[in-house]
């Protein structure tokens, strides 16, 4: 049962660092690259991508969250290192609730012009969401050598 939880939440948490850095390191840079000065055009596609996204990235971070608080019902050795995942996780669980239903209706409402600050908040908050969860993610491969 150990082996199973732990294989499901490393790949659920595998799963989200990687779509968070596909995003960052591809996506994103593409859309831009594609777009060029195209501002509007390039958010219009933005918007498509990410809608839909919210529920099932929050389904993620719950599945990400009960199976690691069930590992650590199971073997509560090295808890303190949870106890830091955990709180990384509720960190970057808010940085995207942030990003859900602040940052992204401001986008949506936003003038040609308020766009690039927008859209370079994004990338900061984005890249701070992916070094919370990488970093609880390494710290979670720690706790299992140690």
């Amino acid at each position: 049962m150990t082996v199973l939880l732990a294989i499901m939440h490393a790949g659920l948490a595998a799963a989200w660092v990687g779509g968070m850095a596909y995003s960052l390191f591809v996506v994103q840079p593409k859309l831009k690259k594609y777009f060029g000065k195209d501002q509007d055009g390039r958010e219009a596609l933005t918007t498509v991508i990410a809608s839909g996204n919210r529920w099932k990235v929050i389904g993620l971070i719950a599945a990400i969250a009960l199976t690691g608080g069930a590992m650590l019902a199971i073997n509560p050795e090295h808890w303190w290192i949870h106890a830091v995942k955990g709180l990384l996780l509720l960190i970057a669980t808010a940085i995207f609730w942030y990003v859900s239903w602040q940052h992204w209706p401001q986008r949506v409402f936003a003038t040609t012009a308020e766009l690039p600050k927008l859209q370079a908040r994004l990338i900061t908050l984005a890249t701070t969401m992916l070094g919370l969860a990488g970093t609880a993610f390494a710290l979670g491969v720690l706790a299992e050598h140690l």
